[in-house]
Parts: structure tokens; sequence; C-alpha cells
């Protein structure tokens, strides 16, 4: 995949075959509107490619608004390259940008800048100052400037549409098992292992401590079932999210606890992926029942494994309309 930064210079890949959007999250709506992008580049032999801004419009548009992804730069390249993108284009998103007419973006970025031939947009996209543009305009620009507008359906999850907001809303109420049933995988933190005090393994049960990353989703203080991808393989886990109340009001951290396995793990990088809450924070009067919450804990995150292996997970209940 080729990383453009920035519109490309000549020569420009053949028959480019574009969408655009912020793609922030990559859930199940994301993965249509990509897989239709490379259906039709196949179709027609053409470049399937991307069009994304950085920084996030909201940030330029709304400077004090405390904005929270549901995933890093590094991870939404990853999801292109992963799923067959040939070309992406990342502009830089400005005022200026942010001031041209509809218009203007289809003929300075779409027309003169990509030479685009087909575009596939969700039916609710929007673009230019004021996000005054509108899908109907694409497709009459489109019919002016010699490329074809293919408009994409929804995605349903359980009979409602998928956004990033919804997604956001159920992480931040801690139902990552729903959320991911709308991203299409487990919502995941990563960040690498930093020292600990050793309470944890202390009590016999050894903790990975984790700062959390900024501008990020964080799933409310509490103890999740999770994976943990330590060098490449997943590791059955249970996770907390807090300040440890019982001890003291410490920093706010990731503590990840890998079942059944001794690691040393300081300085790894960790990749920590939420498939159920198991409760939320509190505090324990005394650190023997917190010992025994503990244990608790991890009889329902071994059952939880248990059960998903007895039962795998069947998205029937996801829909897409594709072009």
């Amino acid at each position: 995949m080729k990383i453009f930064r920035g519109l490309p210079t000549p020569p420009l890949p053949p028959y480019p075959v574009l969408t655009i959007g912020n793609f922030y999250g990559q859930h199940v709506g994301h993965l249509a509107l990509v897989s239709a992008v490379i259906d039709r580049a196949r179709h027609c032999q053409g470049t399937p490619m991307v069009l994304t801004f950085d920084p996030h419009p909201a940030a330029i548009l709304s400077p004090g608004l405390d904005l929270q992804f549901l995933s890093s730069p590094e991870e939404k390249i990853r999801f292109f390259k992963h799923h067959g993108i040939q070309g992406l284009v990342i502009l830089e998103f400005t005022q200026t940008l942010a001031a041209r007419s509809p218009r203007e973006f289809v003929q300075d970025i779409l027309v003169q800048g990509l030479r685009i031939r087909e575009l596939l947009v969700g039916e609710n996209f929007v673009f230019g100052k004021g996000r005054s543009g509108n899908v109907q305009d694409l497709i009459h620009m489109g019919s002016l400037a010699n490329f074809q507008v293919h408009p994409v359906a929804p995605v349903c999850v359980d009979e409602m549409i998928v956004s990033s907001t919804r997604i956001r809303t159920l992480l931040l109420k801690g139902r990552v098992k729903e959320a991911a049933r709308c991203l299409g995988h487990p919502y995941c933190l990563r960040g690498q292992v930093v020292p600990g005090e050793g309470r944890g393994a202390k009590f016999g049960w050894p903790t990975a401590n984790v700062r959390l990353p900024v501008n990020r989703v964080i799933p409310p203080d509490g103890v999740y079932v999770t994976t943990t991808v330590i060098d490449g393989s997943a590791r059955a886990s249970v996770s907390y999210i807090g300040t440890r109340p019982t001890f003291y009001q410490g920093e706010r951290l990731l503590e990840v606890h890998v079942l059944d396995e001794s690691l040393s793990l300081y300085g790894k990088e960790l990749q920590v992926n939420f498939l159920d809450y198991i409760r939320g924070d509190q505090t324990f009067p005394h650190v023997s029942q917190l010992l025994h919450q503990i244990e608790l804990d991890v009889k329902r995150a071994r059952e939880t494994f248990h059960s998903s292996m007895e039962a795998p997970y069947e998205p029937s209940t996801v829909t897409a309309n594709l072009p």
C-alpha cells in the first residue's frame, strides 16, 4: 500500500476507485465500505484507494472539544493495508480545506488532484464548507466530471445502524461485548508495560501495568474479561481499569493478569482486547475480601472463555447493503 501525505504527484494510480472518510474506529460499516471499494476496483481493474484526513476535522473546527477516538492513526493505516487498499491519501485538514465549497472540493481534490473514476460513499455522506454537500450533489457533479458515484447503504447490527458514536456510547457504559459486535472485533487498547509496586505478585495475582493511552475511548473503571496479545500470541487474561481504591487513589492504569502463566513483561508492548464486563470498581474494607473477589473474577473469566469455545460468535445479525 502506498501512503500519500498530501495529493499524489504524477504518475497517478490507474483508474482510482475511491472512498472518503475519517475512519476512526474501523467498525463493520467501514469494513463494508472498504470491501465495496476493493470489489469494485477488482471488477474494473482499477486501484482501490482511500482519502482521509489528519488531524480529525473536529480538532480544527471545534478546538476546545475533548476528542476521544476508537483507534490510533497507526491502527487506521494497518486496517486499510490489511484489507487490500492500495493507495491511502492523507490530507492535512486545515481551515482552508474546510472553507472549500462542495464544488471546489470535487474539482480541486477529486478531479484535478486524484483524477478519480469511481467514488463510493455512505448514503448520508456530507462534505464541503458547512457540510453543505451531499450524495446527490456528488452524483450530479460526477456526471459532469466523468466519474461515477455509488452510494453505499449503512450497516446494521441488531436492527440499528452502526456508527462510531454508537460504539463510543457502548464502550463508555462498559458494554464492551455489544461494542465488539459493532466493531466486528473486540475493542482494544495498546501500551507498554511499566514498573509497578509488585503488590499483585505478592498476593498471588501478578499484573502487568499499562498506562492508558491519551485521546482514546476508555471503558469505565472495573474488571473485564480480556485477551492479551504478547509478541503476536493471544493469551486469556483478566484486566482491571482503575486507581486501586482499596489501597489508595493512585494513577488510573490498565492492569492485566494473564491466566495460568508467569511471564516477564516489563517493557513489552501489549494489546488488550476487551471481551466482556465483569464488575465495576470497588473499595474493599480488607485485603482478604479483595483477594476473594479476584478469585471470583477469574472464575467468571474462565467460564466466559469456556462458553465462547463451545458457542463461537456468529455475526448473523450483521447486515449490509452493498453496491
